[in-house]
């Protein structure tokens, strides 16, 4: 190996190096501030209460301290941020999630000293949290949870907090979810256990099905809802905003082509786009379709489907999956046209502005 391979191996390990103990870093720090503003939140809520026949002491508490902490620690310590940390302590005190870790520890704890045979009771209180505990729990950024705090519904609440963590999600990114009502989507086609396991464990996606959302939230394109676009130009526009597409997709979706041309008994096809999942490990072939669907519509797709399947498709790899974008459509078509087993071919709507929360649930529960 020559002396300038040498040196260039041995940078890259230097750098990756560096770039590891830089997240490492920003992880530290970030838990530490955290954790702290946890703790404040603790001490102004438990000082508020001593206080509470007062009606004015929360505010003049407030007042103060802000003032005192912005003389002696500088920005950062406004009545505005402090109520936050108040409110984080309230919301997360009571979690369901944090409380289940509380109550492993104790029990991991009464364990440990039944088998060491120590008499001394066990005074582990589920109302103290230790900075490993808190840190262990709270890993996304203190913007991240002024915002999720927001969140009333604590499985909802959970659910942004796992997929953040799991996907690496910016605070834009989260609120984009949180606003074209993901969990919404994602909730009101699951029964009661599945609606659990996405507050546990976040989208989990193992079959086709868990992949699909009805509708599709295409607000980034830029479009209006009533303007008479193309399907070309629709197309087009997903290209442009493709990182955009792709996160409304879901997990695990990467690129493949755009009207990808097919060819048998010299005639031609185009699939609109064609994507790959690797989390199901197969191809995602979308079809555009502006106005009302029709039936040859999905017939259209189930030819493109058992192409993939018979031509594409490695023998480690699963079905085809085909999804046909419409922005309106009728169920009982959709029904009758797709077989009884239909576990490849899906038709779901898509909307070019982004509803108010309540319209979009209600869009969502006329849809089931």
């Amino acid at each position: 190996m020559s002396e300038n391979l040498k040196n260039k191996a041995l940078f890259s390990q230097v750098v990756a190096l560096l770039q590891n103990a830089r997240q490492q870093v920003l992880r530290t720090v970030n838990s530490t501030m955290v954790y702290t503003y946890f703790e404040i939140g603790r001490m102004i809520v438990e000082e508020d209460q001593s206080g509470k026949e007062r009606a004015e002491y929360g505010k003049q508490l407030l007042k103060g301290l802000s003032e005192q902490l912005t003389v002696e620690f500088g920005k950062g310590f406004s009545i505005d941020n402090l109520e936050n940390m108040r409110k984080f302590y309230l919301a997360y005190s009571i979690s369901e999630s944090l409380t289940r870790i509380l109550q492993i520890q104790k029990s991991q704890s009464l364990t440990g000293e039944f088998k060491s045979q120590k008499t001394q009771p066990v005074t582990a209180d589920l109302n103290k949290f230790d900075y490993e505990t808190l840190s262990s729990f709270f890993k996304l950024t203190w913007t991240h949870y002024v915002f999720l705090m927001r969140i009333d519904n604590e499985k909802e609440r959970r659910f942004y907090e796992i997929e953040s963590e799991k996907y690496n999600w910016t605070v834009r990114e989260l609120k984009r979810q949180y606003d074209s009502a993901l969990y919404t989507r994602l909730a009101l086609s699951r029964d009661a256990a599945g609606v659990l396991k996405l507050s546990e464990k976040g989208q989990i996606i193992e079959k086709p099905k868990d992949l699909i959302k009805d509708p599709y939230i295409l607000e980034f394109l830029g479009l209006p809802e009533l303007h008479q676009y193309s399907e070309s130009e629709l197309e087009e526009e997903i290209i442009n905003k493709l990182e955009h597409f792709l996160l409304e997709l879901g997990h695990g979706f990467t690129f493949v082509a755009r009207q990808n041309r097919i060819t048998f008994d010299d005639k031609h096809f185009r699939i609109d786009l064609v994507f790959y999942n690797r989390i199901l490990k197969c191809f995602v072939l979308i079809d555009l379709k502006i106005g009302e669907l029709k039936h040859q519509d999905l017939g259209q797709m189930q030819m493109y489907v058992n192409y993939y399947d018979r031509e594409m498709r490695l023998e480690d790899e699963n079905k085809t999956i085909g999804i046909v974008l419409c922005q309106n459509k009728s169920d009982l078509v959709v029904e009758y046209t797709l077989p009884e087993n239909n576990e490849q071919i899906f038709a779901s709507k898509y909307k070019t502005i982004l509803p108010s929360r309540e319209d979009l649930i209600q869009l969502i529960s006329e849809s089931r």
